[in-house]
């Protein structure tokens, strides 16, 4: 006997007046294992958009210039996993929830890719798999249990919380929190004027301009904290490590404090201080027993 499908216009006509016209719950059973599901939400200016996702799986968020809606699709390998999608207003909120607690974890797997306007806030919470944004200009927080995070072109006042993910951030701008437990971040050729990376295990490298007057902070309980700069950056250098190690690798750009605060870029008691240039920026780098190392890129 071959199964009974429902219309779109069918479905429509069953569900929505029990939710709301705003409202769409869409449970993966009733598409079928395989299927594939695709929304769009008509916005203004700058939406908020939200994602719950209980279950395992890619999530991807794209710009797309010039649009004026949000599109959420989805696919999924099983029928265990359901998905509700809800607009209020310039809000949008998108959860996935486990319909079957009982499912194996292979089956517990699905991707979401949402194109959005340039100028979109996003708050995205997921267990693990891969979360992925780019070129979105907006705050965001971004929070994940096992699965890796990776940035690229974004701007804006960026959170991000992993336990074992760790971060990728290319070409990003604007101020960035990062925090793990033991995650790696990647910082590479960023225009941020503000950043606090910290992971306790993990390690942390900084690979890029740093900009006049921004604020540096970068600290790992014990990995390698590595930072490269150019020669035309301008920074005060704080690097201190209890039990670690600093290997100083820009000997012939870092100068003493041009500020007064230390007369000395000697190392001692494994700390080093100066500057480089005038000392515009402030950089401070910490590891309890990793290694903090500077070096000048090529």
């Amino acid at each position: 006997m071959f199964p009974v499908l429902i219309s779109p216009s069918k479905w429509r006509r069953v569900v929505l007046p029990v939710l709301g016209a705003s409202a769409l719950f869409l449970p993966f059973s009733a598409f079928g294992a395989g299927q594939k599901f695709e929304k769009h939400f008509t916005v203004k200016g700058r939406p908020v958009v939200s994602i719950q996702n209980v279950a395992n799986g890619r999530i991807e968020v794209k710009a797309a210039p010039k649009s004026q809606e949000v599109v959420v699709t989805g696919s999924q390998l099983s029928n265990k996993i359901g998905i509700e999608s809800e607009q209020a207003d310039n809000r949008i909120d998108v959860t996935a929830t486990i319909l079957d607690a009982n499912a194996p974890a292979a089956e517990l797997e699905e991707n979401l890719s949402l194109q959005v306007p340039e100028e979109t806030e996003l708050q995205i919470r997921t267990q693990s798999g891969l979360i992925y944004v780019e070129q979105v200009m907006g705050d965001m927080k971004l929070e994940s249990i096992g699965g890796d995070i990776h940035l690229k072109e974004v701007s804006g006042y960026i959170i991000v919380h992993s336990t074992g993910g760790s971060l990728i951030c290319t070409l990003c701008a604007g101020k960035l929190e990062f925090s793990s437990i033991s995650g790696n971040a990647t910082i590479t050729q960023p225009t941020l004027n503000n950043i606090n990376l910290m992971t306790t295990t993990g390690n942390i490298l900084y690979d890029g301009d740093f900009m006049r007057t921004g604020l540096y902070t970068m600290k790992s309980g014990k990995g390698v904290v590595e930072v490269r700069f150019s020669g035309t950056d301008s920074f005060d250098l704080n690097a201190q490590t209890n039990l670690g190690t600093v290997d100083n690798r820009a000997e012939a750009f870092l100068k003493p404090d041009t500020h007064g605060i230390r007369h000395s870029a000697i190392r001692a008691a494994r700390g080093l201080f100066g500057s480089v240039g005038t000392g515009l920026a402030k950089v401070e780098l910490s590891s309890f027993s990793g290694t903090i190392r500077i070096l000048k890129r090529d």
